[in-house]
């Protein structure tokens, strides 16, 4: 799941050269840094919805839940757990 959130974030809100100069993993600042903004947020919250079959309340789509990958990974699996629930 990380690795294909990093692939997304990487192909949707920087180039190649960016990337790589930012080294970007599941630690980068998204948010916090610039690479992903308020409307990129909910580009990124449609795609985790579509992609991996769950609802995100906007109430949980902050700032804080967007700004690592770490940090969606764990807000996805919260989400899955709770439809399986």
């Amino acid at each position: 799941m990380k690795d294909i959130i990093l692939e997304y974030v990487k192909n949707e809100y920087l180039d190649e050269d960016e990337a790589e100069e930012i080294g970007l993993d599941e630690n980068t600042p998204l948010i916090s840094s610039g690479i992903v903004d308020s409307f990129s947020m909910v580009s990124l919250k449609r795609f985790l919805e579509k992609k991996y079959g769950i609802a995100i309340p906007d109430d949980q789509a902050t700032p804080e839940a967007f700004n690592t990958v770490a940090s969606i990974v764990e807000l996805v699996k919260r989400h899955q757990g709770e439809k399986g629930a």
